[in-house]
């Protein structure tokens, strides 16, 4: 029997971030993956802004100091919207690009090093197949390459994907909606690519997405808006791949030497709850939804930076009372928002000729500042603003910090330095924001307080960041110290 402080479950990007980040904060952490290694696949290669943001504040993103001369600039990147293009995603000048290209397998790879560096031991080839949760702890049954193996642990989080082996075991109730449509992906060798549409591509029978690569093998999408294939979990054969395309193009697209061959659809579900007692879920596990603007990969990343640092202070007894439960009152309406808006993408991409006229309109809307930085916000999740804790709350609680250059008494950084170490950070801003350090430093063993000068005023004279980038306390809401307390318990009492 092997004791662990938390059994992760699923060694994905997800599972390994979760890791990665638990052992960080010295959380003793196990991870089972049921994979011998990490497997190169075509699916999703984009971080968008938010994600970014998040894990450039927890060291995982390297990303150059913000200086004053950034502020009020911004970045742009072209994007797509239901497939269509036009969408600008925008973040500020001092984040990361909006938009990265990061391999699924690369990210993977690399939190699972950080992971490993950081004590937590990843155990492969171990498939769970029983999980009975105590009032203490949770006794997981795993099947490895030496036989079973038996787990006890004060939280077990699943990270095991949409076919998820914990969701199942313990029956997290959920909500679903049935498929509507098949679609193929593969990764092929494509002999004449100019008989490809390059790009995403509409026709009166369906879509191809193409990704040529003329001296490779090229990732190729279809999409049959005909209904759901009769047995979405059969294997996508190349054959079959080929005539989708053919049937699609409306003509013969050569393809060899299939690599990866995989189908989806739009089949969605959200669990009821991200927790179960000491069970937990992120990632596809917890969420799926219709593949497209990229946003499931960052949905379960953003899942992991929000879990990691409240469960590690659950762990560590200095949580306030239901911090844990705040992860779902955060993250399942972030996952309810994607759910809505690629089923509102799909539904503009149906072949339709009668959706033209829709189709025109949105095009026409995205030409408006305004409602294209809204949709670009809401694809790379940069609206996304938590709810207060009490009804109390400053209205800039909830919302993600921007970064900002800031001067302290070592001399020049920036806010996203100011947060690597991983604890809740109160900056203090100016010398009036020097008497709300009074009422944090009961909280000292937990939180760091920062006097430092931005480059530019702010709003407040003082405020408080959670780890993961968002605000927590301003000056026009609860006390600092209530604040405090319903975040991270009582304070520390001097003798």
């Amino acid at each position: 029997m092997t004791h662990t402080q938390v059994l992760v479950v699923g060694g994905g990007a997800v599972g390994m971030l979760l890791a990665a980040e638990l052992g960080h904060h010295g959380v003793c952490t196990i991870v089972l993956e049921a994979e011998p290694r990490t497997v190169d696949r075509p699916k999703a290669g984009t971080l968008h802004a938010r994600t970014a943001q998040g894990l450039a504040r927890r060291g995982h993103l390297a990303v150059p100091v913000a200086t004053e001369d950034l502020l009020g600039r911004g970045r742009a990147e072209g994007f797509h919207f239901a497939g269509a293009p036009g969408l600008v995603i925008t973040a500020p000048a001092t984040e990361p690009a909006p938009v990265l290209g990061r391999s699924q397998a690369e990210l993977e790879r690399g939190f699972e090093h950080r992971a490993r560096e950081r004590g937590v031991d990843v155990l492969r080839e171990h498939r769970v197949t029983d999980i009975v949760q105590g009032p203490d702890a949770v006794h997981v049954s795993a099947q490895g390459p030496g036989g079973v193996r038996r787990f006890t642990a004060e939280y077990v989080v699943g990270a095991d994907g949409a076919r998820s082996t914990v969701r199942e075991l313990v029956g997290f109730p959920s909500d679903s909606r049935p498929a509507t449509v098949s679609a193929g992906l593969g990764l092929v060798r494509l002999p004449d690519p100019d008989s490809v549409p390059y790009g995403w591509h509409r026709t009166p029978r369906g879509w191809t997405i193409a990704g040529v690569n003329p001296y490779g093998h090229s990732r190729f999408i279809t999409i049959d808006f005909r209904g759901p294939h009769p047995d979405r979990h059969s294997p996508l054969t190349l054959d079959e791949l080929r005539r989708e395309a053919e049937r699609i193009v409306g003509h013969r697209v050569p393809m060899t030497d299939p690599r990866f061959l995989s189908r989806f659809s739009d089949f969605a579900r959200l669990v009821r709850n991200y927790r179960q007692g000491r069970v937990l879920l992120a990632g596809d596990a917890a969420h799926i939804h219709f593949a497209v603007g990229g946003q499931g990969l960052n949905l379960g990343l953003q899942d992991a930076l929000n879990l990691s640092w409240k469960l590690a202070h659950t762990l560590a007894d200095t949580a306030g009372k239901g911090l844990l439960d705040t992860y779902d009152a955060e993250r399942r309406p972030a996952a309810q928002r994607v759910i809505d808006n690629t089923r509102a993408q799909l539904a503009l991409m149906r072949p339709d000729p009668g959706l033209d006229p829709l189709r025109d309109l949105v095009a026409e809307l995205l030409e408006i500042d305004s409602v294209n930085t809204r949709l670009g916000h809401m694809i790379s999740a940069q609206e996304t603003v938590y709810p207060a804790r009490t009804g109390r709350g400053s209205r800039w609680e909830g919302r993600f910090l921007p970064n900002l250059p800031l001067t302290t008494a070592d001399g020049p950084t920036d806010l996203t330095r100011l947060l690597l170490p991983g604890r809740p950070l109160l900056l203090l801003l100016g010398e009036a924001g020097r008497a709300h350090g009074e009422q944090g430093a009961a909280w000292a063993h937990v939180v760091r307080t920062v006097s430092a000068t931005p480059a530019r005023p702010l709003p407040w004279d003082a405020v408080l960041v959670r780890p993961d980038g968002y605000i927590a306390w301003a000056p026009d809401g609860d006390s600092l110290a209530g604040t405090l307390g319903d975040w991270f318990g009582e304070p520390l009492r001097r003798t």
